[in-house]
């Protein structure tokens, strides 16, 4: 972001922003700090596609039905390694959060925790999840299915959801390796961000109502906001050349473990309606686990080859042009180091609607 199009706010009174609008909407307290925790844990990395711009999501979800502020949250099935939890078409985060955690337990008990979560809703950066687990010397991994907004490999029309995979491994004195990545080109929140920023879209990220690659930002929002036809590219692109059906592969994985598999919608089943049009829970399914390290071989033996790993990879010769490689999550590592010295950056556009919110629910904004 340029200097002009950012605002610099602290990580503590953001929090308590986010905490408070969603309060007024009769989202429990735990909940609602949860959410705002994972909402601006994104921007801290500087995923700002999944940060505190999703307040308003939440806020209209909360008020048209979609979202239920106090859910029946029931456990269906448990075993010693495994669990599956309705969430009761309330917030993602606040039962993905404690899931995970229950997962994590699990591992800890017997080396591995599964757990699945159905009749959910957007749970914000898979890598949040996954990375609670590095505390614990446990490997952690995370997947969510999402709306359809990605066209199958030779399809015209989006039918899956952007379904991201992250992974997070801990290591020495290297920062730890996290993998979170949609199975797109790119999350629909990066197209937001464009448009926030007036930029064309990349050649190769999206297609339009025809099936034709797109750069135009308005066309390919518009269209999938109305359902038009076209929509984003599995990652790998489009057709074959450049193995854009190993994207779909892995997005239609993540339907499989996380809707298929705990009995969620998937596909373009997800955000249903009723008959009148008006909006239902979103009925989206997560997929958590963990695998303590030691079940395998010493952690200390573990995180000196991680670091190793990580050495040898940044290490090795440079294309040129180029100073240096980075590790999966570096770069978020670094930019959370820095949100912590000198303040998060989050687009002025999206501190405006925060405003705008704030006088919307009676919240103080202060930030």
């Amino acid at each position: 972001m340029s200097k002009k199009n950012k605002v610099s706010v602290w990580e503590e009174p953001l929090e308590d922003f986010c905490t408070q609008a969603l309060r007024k909407m009769d989202v429990p307290e735990e909940d609602a700090c949860i959410t705002a925790k994972v909402l601006v844990a994104a921007d801290k990395r500087g995923i700002n596609s999944h940060g505190v711009a999703r307040l308003r999501r939440y806020i209209n979800g909360l008020r048209s039905g979609m979202m239920i502020p106090q859910p029946d949250v029931q456990t269906v099935t448990e075993t010693p390694t495994t669990a599956l939890i309705d969430a009761g078409g309330g917030l993602g985060q606040p039962t993905s959060h404690r899931v995970m955690e229950q997962a994590i337990r699990k591992a800890k008990e017997l080396g591995v925790g599964f757990a699945t979560v159905r009749n959910s809703n957007h749970y914000g950066i898979a890598g949040y999840y996954a990375m609670m687990a590095l505390e614990h010397d446990c490997i952690g991994i995370s997947m969510t299915n999402a709306s359809p907004l990605v066209t199958p490999t030779f399809g015209r029309d989006a039918i899956l959801g952007t379904n991201p995979i992250a992974v997070a491994a801990p290591a020495g004195e290297e920062p730890a390796f996290v993998l979170d990545m949609a199975t797109s080109t790119v999350p629909r929140g990066k197209l937001e961000v464009y448009k926030r920023l007036e930029k064309e879209l990349p050649l190769g990220w999206a297609t339009d109502e025809t099936g034709a690659s797109s750069t135009d930002t308005e066309r390919v929002l518009k269209n999938l906001n109305q359902h038009l036809g076209g929509g984003l590219l599995p990652l790998g692109g489009a057709g074959e050349l450049l193995r854009g059906y190993k994207g779909y592969g892995l997005s239609m994985l993540v339907d499989v473990l996380c809707a298929v598999l705990p009995g969620a919608a998937y596909a373009d089943l997800v955000y249903p309606k009723d008959e009148e049009g008006n909006p239902l829970p979103s009925a989206i399914g997560h997929f958590f686990g963990a695998w303590r390290v030691d079940a395998f071989r010493p952690v200390d033996e573990f995180e000196a080859a991680m670091d190793d790993l990580q050495q040898r990879l940044k290490n090795t010769p440079k294309a040129e042009g180029q100073n240096r490689i980075y590790i999966p999550g570096e770069k978020e590592h670094e930019e959370s180091l820095r949100s912590e010295r000198e303040g998060i950056h989050i687009n002025a556009k999206v501190a405006a609607d925060l405003g705008a919110i704030g006088e919307e629910l009676g919240v103080e904004y202060t930030l």
